[in-house]
């Protein structure tokens, strides 16, 4: 059993050539005004007050940076109708660490993976609960906030995903020897730096066996291949005008077995991708097979993970 298999909520993974995946929370912002003024918004004023206000108590997030938190005013505010929002942000909660059990706690230490997924979950509803419709007062002009954990972080829910959508195409099938049903088995990974599946002081090119190496460690890979991916198409996504332009790769992962891909989907759900030094975006994709033949897919982004790969360097900041 490979160590994604095992792996717990809280938990990091490390993986080959210096990269590891670690836990984190996601969370999706999105502000209203909440009374009838029409004052500009104050970015940095609605940034500060929301990190004061998950600082202190009651919430007292561990180890919260700034940039664990971004807020941004959306287009043509003037446009916009009272009801609709003015504003989104995302929230990163990185130290995770105070949900693992202590040593020389024997209740903590003797709890079963389930339990510990439990109490993750349980503390994470709880987080969403007490942000969810809170408002913020600045100089007497009131904003209401909004919360939602994002798909990339929220792994029953993208199962339930792939699994309907295969459900429908099984009962929309029409040929009774198409009746057979399908489960995925590929990740498509884009805008990952191409050095960083390269080898070291040999080429700044991907190296299948680099690339290999580092995905084996999330389950058993039939086939995987490599390309160029300097065009990510981002005019339409907003997480993906963050990823750093340069050269970039696209992988495409198809695990032996559906365990596997289902272990490597859990593993990637909720976690940061994080290098020695470096930051970028990535995208990871679910190809589900649809149509005519083995190999045509249908590209649904079920898994959208655009989460950062963390700088260790102290001088340098994480974009999260």
């Amino acid at each position: 059993m490979c160590a994604a298999a095992a792996l717990r909520p809280t938990d990091p993974l490390p993986l080959p050539s210096g990269l590891s995946l670690s836990p984190r929370l996601k969370l999706l912002l999105t502000f209203f005004r909440a009374d009838l003024t029409v004052r500009p918004l104050d970015e940095w004023q609605l940034k500060s007050a929301l990190l004061a206000f998950l600082r202190d108590p009651p919430l007292s997030l561990p180890i919260l940076p700034d940039s664990d938190l971004s807020v941004r005013r959306l287009p043509d505010l003037q446009k916009r109708r009272r009801e609709e929002p003015i504003a989104s942000g995302v929230l990163h909660v990185r130290d995770l660490s105070f949900l693992r059990p202590r040593k020389g706690d024997g209740e903590a230490e003797g709890m079963t993976p389930e339990q510990e997924e439990a109490k993750y979950f349980e503390w994470r509803s709880s987080l969403v609960k007490k942000l969810e419709g809170i408002e913020l007062n600045l100089e007497g002009v009131k904003f209401r906030m909004t919360v939602e954990i994002p798909p990339s972080d929220d792994f029953r829910a993208m199962k339930k995903s792939w699994e309907d959508f295969y459900s429908s195409e099984l009962l929309n099938s029409r040929n009774p020897v198409r009746k057979i049903a399908k489960r995925p088995d590929t990740i498509i990974v884009r805008g990952v730096p191409s050095r960083w599946f390269a080898e070291t002081r040999v080429s700044s090119k991907p190296s299948t066996l680099v690339t290999h190496t580092i995905f084996s460690a999330l389950g058993k890979i039939r086939t995987l291949n490599i390309a160029n991916d300097d065009e990510l198409e981002a005019k339409e996504d907003v997480a993906n005008k963050e990823i750093i332009s340069g050269l970039n790769c696209k992988v495409w992962v198809q695990f032996e077995s559906y365990d596997d891909f289902q272990d490597a989907m859990k593993a990637l759900c909720g976690r940061s991708l994080e290098k020695l030094s470096g930051i970028a975006y990535f995208l990871a994709y679910i190809a589900l097979a649809s149509g005519n033949g083995d190999n045509h897919y249908k590209k649904h982004l079920l898994f959208h993970l655009d989460t950062p790969l963390k700088c260790f360097s102290i001088n340098m900041k994480d974009h999260g």
